[in-house]
């Protein structure tokens, strides 16, 4: 049987149970941990169905960590653990991982920045060896610093400065709807920032954030527990710990009073809206309701905002929904549900935002139906599995969740919470969140619309 027939035989399984199920029934994620000596917390998930292996190294340092004055430096950072060591070059990191048939990447989020390769299993020592060598140092010198700084700075040009909405759905509507600076300030950074920083600064950033003790290592796929362990071991076992600086207090409470913002967009076609509103805490008994809340939404073409104003009252052109820029199970601070759609010229965002209200409403006052519910369900779990299939996705996720929660067996947890969630935790966490005042609501404009609109006056 080929890969490809497992994951759809999979896929019919899953779907053919009823979305109730027992726990028995469930995939049970293989999830091992050990801690090294210097810190490292390591999670290894065997799996030898195919000779493959997937890498995620977790940092926990994200935007909303970064210092002061150093507003992207998590981001720039990123970019600077590609760019050698003093043992392994400029290049060689991408040659060796690359040339033997596997690839990596990396991104940085609010509260973390990941590390990711996937090759076959062969290459495993090759690959931990240069984890292990860049969590060691980095080559910091001048020139990497300012083409990085330069490549940073013209990925805000192309990704925001220069595209349609500029992710205003993610970055302005956090700078609105938050009150402090960790969590509302630009992920990308301000150039002022970014053109400010020394060797030094970015020097003693890798000191501060990138020990062994502030890293998760993941490994999935061809590899037993006890060689996973024994390679941590052999390849981290003797970085040192470094001292880490204290978290700061990210806490905020839901918003009292609702925030409105228009916006010019000189690139943009069609108007948008986004709406976001301040949800409940990790791990908390609103949690799981409000991610099952979010699907019942704007969970593609079946959903409530897709039946209700794309397909029914033919209003907005499309309606999504996003949890920043992670998975709504990875956060460690305040975060946002925000819903977003690109809407037609002929109506206002206040028509739109007014029958967005009366489909929230209706699920406050008479709740999700069982099939709506089972259906909802039945798609988030398939979504779930299918992205655990992956050796790559699923050492990244065990290491986000071992970072995030403390605890990658959550992974194994998901599902419960996912099915546990009826009809009225969907009542109440739409009656108690879903409100005016504590949503923000931007409305983005192309500017022939406001020029027009201003002639008009």
């Amino acid at each position: 049987m080929t890969p490809k027939t497992r994951r759809r035989l999979a896929l019919g399984l899953l779907l053919a149970l009823p979305v109730l199920a027992q726990a028995s029934d469930r995939w049970q994620i293989p999830v091992h941990t050990r801690t090294l000596d210097n810190g490292l917390t390591v999670v290894v998930s065997p799996d030898d169905s195919a000779p493959v292996v997937g890498v995620s190294v977790v940092y926990k340092i994200g935007s909303r960590q970064e210092p002061r004055n150093r507003s992207g430096f998590a981001h720039l950072f990123e970019h600077l653990m590609f760019e050698g060591t003093p043992v392994a070059g400029e290049g060689v990191f991408d040659r060796v991982i690359t040339s033997g048939g596997g690839r990596n990447n990396g991104s940085t989020r609010s509260d973390f920045t990941n590390y990711i390769e996937v090759a076959p299993a062969s290459a495993l020592e090759p690959i931990l060896w240069l984890e292990a060598d860049r969590m060691t140092t980095l080559d910091f010198n001048e020139r990497t610093l300012a083409n990085q700084q330069d490549v940073v700075k013209e990925e805000i040009r192309v990704n925001v400065e220069n595209q349609p909405y500029g992710g205003f759905m993610w970055l302005d509507i956090n700078q609105a709807a938050f009150q402090k600076w960790e969590n509302n300030h630009d992920d990308y950074g301000s150039f002022e920032d970014l053109e400010s920083a020394t060797v030094e600064d970015v020097a003693a950033f890798h000191r501060d954030f990138y020990g062994p003790n502030n890293a998760v290592l993941s490994i999935a796929g061809d590899v037993t527990a006890e060689q996973g362990f024994a390679l941590a071991q052999k390849y981290f076992g003797h970085i040192a710990a470094r001292p880490t600086p204290a978290r700061p207090d990210v806490s905020e409470p839901i918003n009292t009073g609702e925030k409105q913002l228009t916006q010019s967009d000189a690139l943009a076609q069609v108007p948008a809206l986004a709406v976001g509103w301040k949800i409940a805490d990790r791990g908390s008994e609103d949690h799981a309701p409000i991610v099952v809340l979010a699907e019942v939404l704007a969970g593609g073409d079946a959903s409530r905002v897709y039946q209700g104003l794309v397909k029914g009252r033919e209003m907005a052109v499309n309606g999504e929904y996003l949890f920043g820029l992670s998975s709504p199970w990875e956060f460690d601070g305040p975060t946002l549900l925000t819903l977003f759609a690109l809407y037609k010229p002929q109506y206002t965002a206040d028509q739109l935002l007014a029958a967005l209200d009366e489909e929230i409403a209706r699920i406050a006052r008479d709740g999700v139906s069982d099939e709506e519910l089972a259906r909802v369900k039945t798609r988030m779990l398939a979504d779930w599995n299918n992205g655990m299939e992956s050796f790559l996705d699923r050492a990244d996720t065990l290491a986000r969740l071992q970072a995030i929660w403390g605890d990658a067996d959550v992974a194994n947890q998901i599902p419960g919470w996912i099915d546990a969630v009826d009809s009225k935790d969907l009542q109440r966490v739409s009656a108690r969140y879903l409100t005016a005042k504590n949503r923000t609501v931007i409305d983005r404009k192309p500017a022939a619309m406001l020029e027009a609109a201003a002639g008009q006056e």
